[in-house]
This record gives structure tokens, sequence and C-alpha cells, in this order.
């Protein structure tokens, strides 16, 4: 956080406090006695500047696009894909000297052949004795088929839905155009969810032209340095910067026993409590939210605010 920001945020939580003190609702929801704030603040165990930095992961899954795309595009280039894109948007990294955040687009389209899978429910009592626990495959192929019973569990209304094309998944990255599901011998294969035969589905492959958006990203320069980027990553990924002279004693107290757990009221909230989530900027949350960053004490952590109103 700048120190412009930093003094604002000091200058003004006297105000917003005084404002909740003079409510006569309280600051939060007073007119439902039995609501509940549950403050949960956990520690990370990193500096806001390696928090904020993005390192691709050892599988071949997402590993692989990852570290494919990053030597290219790093420091000035540019990498396609089509139908993903292999870095996460807006995430930082770094380079030999500088700092980067990563930006795609799309910008066209393309028609290609690719490999889809499908599968259909079956009875369990019609899976036969030679249906295939899915944990058995290669990871591509056992995730693509995983995703596929979820959206057929949920009758589409999962959020596996949104990794499909209509009904079918397409294989697009790497590491599953090199699956056992690309190579065709799972075609009309039964394959079960659970080891003695649950949940199976049978499984069909097909290879069609589809259009594919082009997806292309490149590198972004923020930061120099490391200095720089610290800089950065305060002004846009911490949500709140606090201090010893950030609250008051009793505050203080009660935000230090929140953290590395949990802190809940109900309401009427304490005047110490509302000064906390006021000075998180959380005061006014209408609905639980959570993955908000806080500085405080020379230490990162993470925190949320649920809000419990029971029926």
């Amino acid at each position: 956080m700048s120190p412009s920001r930093r003094r604002l945020l000091q200058a003004t939580a006297p105000a917003m406090l005084a404002g909740l003190a003079g409510c006569a609702s309280g600051g939060l929801d007073d007119s439902d006695q039995s609501t509940e704030y549950t403050l949960s603040i956990d520690t990370i165990d990193a500096s806001p500047t390696e928090h904020a930095l993005y390192e691709p992961s050892d599988d071949a899954l997402f590993g692989d696009p990852a570290r494919t795309a990053l030597a290219a595009i790093i420091p000035d280039g540019t990498h396609r894909t089509y139908g993903f894109t292999p870095l996460p948007e807006d995430s930082y990294v770094a380079g030999e000297e500088r700092y980067f955040q990563i930006d795609s687009a799309a910008t066209g389209r393309q028609e290609m052949d690719r490999t889809l899978v499908r599968v259909e429910a079956l009875e369990s009592e019609n899976a036969g004795d030679t249906a295939i626990h899915v944990d058995s495959l290669d990871r591509p192929s056992a995730r693509v088929i995983k995703i596929l019973h979820s959206n057929s569990a949920t009758r589409g209304a999962g959020a596996s839905a949104d990794l499909l094309r209509d009904d079918a998944y397409v294989l697009r990255r790497p590491a599953e155009r090199d699956s056992r599901l690309a190579s065709g011998d799972l075609d009309g294969a039964v394959v079960s969810m659970t080891e003695d035969g649950g949940f199976p589905y049978r499984v069909s492959i097909t290879t069609e032209s589809i259009t594919e958006t082009e997806q292309t990203t490149q590198a972004i320069p923020v930061a120099d340095d490391e200095a720089g980027f610290r800089e950065v990553v305060f002004a846009a990924e911490i949500d709140a910067e606090l201090d010893d002279g950030s609250l008051s004693a009793a505050a203080r107290d009660l935000l230090d026993r929140a953290v590395g757990g949990e802190y809940t009221e109900a309401t009427p909230l304490s005047t110490e409590y509302e000064a906390v989530l006021a000075a998180l900027g959380v005061a006014t949350a209408d609905d639980s939210l959570n993955g908000k960053l806080l500085w405080y004490g020379e230490q990162l952590y993470r925190y949320g605010l649920y809000i419990h109103q029971p029926e």
C-alpha cells in the first residue's frame, strides 16, 4: 500500500467509527440480533512479493504449457494457444532482472481438428466386469472423465459445465493430446468412479473440426527491481495495511485474538469489533467474502468475513 493510501486509511478509520457509533442500528445490521459475523485470519508463510509471484507446477498438464509460454514471452515476446490460456490472467512473474504481469487476449479464430470426449451414464448392473476404475488412468484422462462425471451428476448445473463444449470435453493441452483418451483406445470402454464399479460411464471419443479462439499471451513489465515490485504488490494486491497506530489497544487486542484462527460476535457488535472490521474494509459487507490480504506487524495474512443469518 502506498503512503498516501496508508494515510487515507488511518485518517478515515476514526471518522468511519464515529459514524458507526452514532448510528442507532450499530454498524452492521443491528436489527437482526442473531446475525453472526465471523472473522477468519490465516498466516501466509511468505513475503508479499513471494506470495504474489506465480510459479508453474511440476506437472505436465498445467506446468509444461506454462513454462513453454514463459520462455516465449519473457522479456518481450508473445505466445499463441488455441482454446485455452497457459498462464493465469493478471498473474505476476519474474524475469532475470525485471517483474512482469501476464496479459492474454483473444486475437482471432482458427478452424482445426480436435478430439472430443463424451460419456453416457450407465446403470451399475450394466457396467459389466471390465469397467476401468478412473483412478487407474493417466492423470489427464482421469481428470477429463471426472469433469464429465461432475457435469452429468449435476445435470450441467455445476462449475464443470464451464470446462465443456456443450456435453463434450475438448482435448487441447499437450498432455491431454498425448493421453490415453487421445489415443482412442478408450472409445467404447466403460469407466467407473469407484473401485467396485459404481457410477459407470461409457466413453465416446470423436474427432471433429471446430472453431477455436486464438489466445495471445504476453508479459507486461511492471517493475525493474524487487523494491519497485513490492510497491506494485502493496498497491494492487494488499487489501488492508495496519500498524500499532491504526487501532485502539482494545481493538488491536481483538484483532490479535483473531489472528491464526477465528473470532465471532453476534449483533449488536462491540465497538472494538466494528473498529477492526472497518479497518479491514469489510464493515459494510452484505455477503460473506474471503481471500483478502492483510499486512500487519510485518506479517502477511489472508482474511475473510463470514456472515451467518439463521433462517
